[in-house]
């Protein structure tokens, strides 16, 4: 109930607030899985669908949190996300989604059946490479309810087959929101750390920031696995992601950013 009793205050704080600053406060008043739904919630309503932030929650939580998020989010908005998800997409992206978010991928044993990884790394082939056209159903099968441990040994196995990587056979088959939901899977699955870095990265690059994106991952993952993010950010970019915050923000919003983010040691 502290949630609620915490409202007063978020509300004070709205008034007092504005703009960026005011957005990065409010998302650190929610707690982890309520900000998530919120999140998910805002992708939904109005006229568009944010697809990109739907994919990006659903494709890098685990079992577990997106049980959590769901939970929280039929509490605060009083309708299923799933549904709501199948209400607002449709065709294959929604079908990857509602895969998604049934969480069938996490396999805590890292057991890998190698006749199984080069029987699914040969139907991926049979279902994109080999047809006209392509089976996506196939490709969504296998990659959203094959484990992370798993899967890395159907993509070496897929490359030995289609001598390209699963990358590149998904660019070349899917377009749209599809393929950018099936590419983010294949990040997650490789590099979690690598994936939110990239995101990082072009949220900051360029002539305008993604205050949505930036915010959203810096305070989700300030408590998870930031530090490592940051690491793997300075190894793909050969700069830090707080030079990048300094160089591209400014004000209070710059500096609640740089004490979210710490050091650079």
């Amino acid at each position: 109930m502290a949630w609620w009793k915490a409202w007063d205050l978020t509300e004070t704080l709205q008034s007092e607030l504005s703009g960026k600053f005011e957005r990065l406060i409010m998302a650190l008043m929610y707690p982890p899985y309520r900000y998530e739904a919120k999140e998910l919630h805002d992708a939904m309503k109005g006229l568009g669908t944010e697809e990109g932030v739907i994919i990006e929650i659903l494709a890098s939580r685990t079992k577990i949190q997106l049980q959590e998020i769901m939970k929280a989010y039929e509490e605060d908005y009083g309708s299923s996300l799933e549904e709501d998800i199948q209400a607002d997409t449709s065709g294959y992206l929604e079908r990857i989604l509602v895969c998604l978010l049934q969480g069938s991928r996490d396999d805590v044993s890292g057991l890998v059946d190698p006749g199984q990884a080069v029987q699914d790394a040969q139907d991926l082939y049979a279902a994109g490479e080999k047809i006209h056209g392509t089976d996506e159903m196939k490709f969504i099968t296998i990659l959203c309810t094959r484990s992370a441990t798993h899967l890395m040994r159907v993509f070496e196995e897929y490359e030995k087959i289609a001598s390209k990587s699963i990358e590149d056979s998904i660019k070349s088959e899917t377009h749209g929101s599809l393929e950018e939901a099936m590419l983010t899977v294949v990040k997650c699955t490789r590099n979690l750390h690598s994936y939110f870095a990239e995101r990082l990265y072009y949220a900051l690059k360029g002539a305008g920031t993604c205050d949505g994106t930036l915010i959203r991952n810096i305070v989700s993952r300030s408590e998870i696995d930031l530090n490592l993010i940051k690491c793997q950010f300075t190894k793909m970019y050969g700069k830090t992601l707080s030079s990048m915050i300094v160089g591209d923000t400014s004000g209070d919003y710059k500096n609640a950013l740089l004490n979210l983010v710490g050091s650079d040691s």
